[in-house]
């Protein structure tokens, strides 16, 4: 390569540098942690506090979730009960999820929601659909058998 070349090759190596590194995953292990803000993590610790994983799921039961809690635009909480809640870190993030201010429309077929089924959001006063989101695994987290309430 010439000199020119070389000095080209760098330049665009730096420019896009930045642009690859917003795209790489944060770097914990536990995922969707990066993105938490204090608030966020402190309110998912408390939901989640006492509770162990279990195997994730594919679908949840309509009949299992009793309230859905907004976590952040990655994660949200479906509550059945004291003892158990299901996690959902969604397939990339929903913008405005966290705002917990719009209407999640869930595009549901059958009596379960499904991991790979579509929602959206609906700005409340406005009626202008927000982005589309994909629901990952749930995954049930359970107090063990014998813990109090």
């Amino acid at each position: 390569m010439t000199r020119t070349k070389l000095i080209r090759a760098a330049a665009l190596t730096l420019l896009a540098a930045p642009m690859i590194a917003s795209c790489a995953p944060g770097g914990t292990a536990q995922a969707g942690a990066a993105a938490l803000s204090p608030k966020q993590a402190e309110q998912l610790d408390k939901q989640l506090a006492g509770k162990v994983p279990g195997e994730p799921i594919q679908c949840l039961p309509n009949y299992r979730s009793a309230e859905t809690i907004r976590i952040s635009d990655d994660i949200l909480l479906y509550r059945s009960g004291s003892k158990l809640v299901y996690r959902n870190d969604l397939k990339g993030s929903c913008p405005g999820l966290a705002r917990d201010s719009d209407i999640m429309v869930v595009r549901q077929f059958g009596s379960s929601t499904c991991e790979g089924d579509f929602f959206h959001l609906v700005d409340r006063s406005s009626g202008i659909r927000g982005p589309t989101c994909v629901f990952g695994p749930f995954v049930p987290y359970r107090k063990p058998a014998g813990d109090a309430d």
